[in-house]
């Protein structure tokens, strides 16, 4: 081929042009058409899914809410009816035996609160599944995580999930309340505070101590039912046991007829006999039941009241096994001696008296 036929050749092929530009295409009426027909008739074709998807949202959502509410009327009218029962036994002989009015509250409350959040977290998240659920969301991988991530919690904050538990049964089997002097175990004294975690206790000392209810192993409550209040009494073992008794007796009678321990003595004063007899000495006991929390003040006042009554009937109390103060001690000899000083005159009684004895040597035959 022949160079002008080349060059001929290749001028006749267009070339592009640098000026030239590519504009977008614009959607031309017809093409709008078509996507508002497409979109329409997806909507034609599933609005009846979407429709029936929401009235199930819905209808479950109603039903959560109308359960929820069901339950916890249930639920306080419950509690309420066992504050009624047990303020019905408030003027009776078991409702001494009860705790007071505000510690039933208090009571019922934390118990109706606890119950009140248990069924509202399960009715809510049975509902928020069922949801889920409708929309068609494989729940699988979620409740797998969730119980995986639940052993989590639980290995890493079992100290915490034992508290809350041990706080529930508490609460529930009212071992202990406000105002009640416990031994716990590792602490002791007033409850000033219940919760379903910690347990605050004011000790002896004013001290508050901070207790976890699952490091609690034993609950001593010394404020229900009843508490005793026990006196021993130790007079001389030649002392006449009817006399001791009765002005004993006198001493009960007396005690029992005024105020305001008339109110805190739940029972006659007892002589329940001796409890011990020594060389020296015999132990007589003395006992009552009384008001929880009050059998302290009920023996200091018994034992200030025998005291007395003993010193008019002249009955010596004595301590125990000590030796009586009317035997006579036997005098110690080098008591009143003292030790000789280098200043001190060799040939005194007092030297004499004090320096040792001079060992004899035997005589020579």
């Amino acid at each position: 081929m022949s160079l002008p036929a080349v060059l001929l050749a290749a001028g006749s092929s267009p070339s592009p042009s640098p000026s030239e530009s590519t504009t977008p295409a614009v959607p031309s009426l017809q093409d709008a058409q078509e996507s508002a027909t497409n979109a329409a008739s997806w909507v034609e074709q599933n609005w009846s899914t979407w429709l029936a998807i929401g009235l199930r949202v819905l209808l479950i959502l109603v039903i959560a809410g109308v359960l929820r509410v069901v339950v916890q009327r249930s639920i306080t009218k419950l509690i309420d009816r066992m504050t009624r029962t047990a303020e019905a036994v408030d003027g009776t002989s078991l409702g001494g035996l009860l705790v007071n009015n505000e510690r039933r509250r208090q009571r019922s409350q934390a118990i109706g609160s606890v119950l009140r959040s248990v069924a509202s977290f399960l009715i809510l998240g049975t509902a928020a599944l069922m949801i889920l659920s409708t929309f068609q969301i494989n729940l699988a991988p979620l409740l797998a995580s969730a119980g995986v991530a639940g052993v989590a919690i639980g290995f890493g904050a079992r100290n915490l999930v034992t508290d809350f538990l041990s706080g529930v049964f508490m609460i529930l089997e009212d071992q202990y309340g406000v105002g009640d002097s416990i031994d716990a175990g590792v602490a002791s004294g007033e409850v000033i505070e219940v919760g379903l975690r910690v347990t605050k206790l004011r000790g002896d000392n004013g001290a508050i101590w901070y207790v976890r209810n699952g490091e609690v192993k034993r609950i001593g409550n010394l404020s229900q039912g009843w508490a005793t209040a026990g006196v021993d009494v130790t007079v001389k073992a030649n002392e006449d046991l009817d006399r001791v008794k009765s002005t004993l007796d006198e001493v009960a009678e007396k005690m029992s007829a005024e105020e305001p321990w008339n109110e805190l003595l739940w029972s006659p004063i007892e002589v329940l006999g001796l409890d011990s007899v020594l060389l020296d000495s015999m132990v007589v006991r003395v006992s009552a039941k009384t008001m929880p929390g009050k059998s302290l003040a009920v023996e200091r006042e018994l034992r200030w009241r025998i005291k007395r009554a003993f010193d008019a009937a002249n009955i010596r109390i004595v301590g125990g096994a000590t030796t009586p103060a009317d035997e006579e001690e036997t005098a110690d000899p080098t008591a009143a001696v003292a030790a000789p000083s280098v200043f001190s005159n060799s040939d005194s009684p007092q030297a004499a008296a004090a320096s040792p004895l001079a060992q004899q040597r035997p005589s020579a035959k």
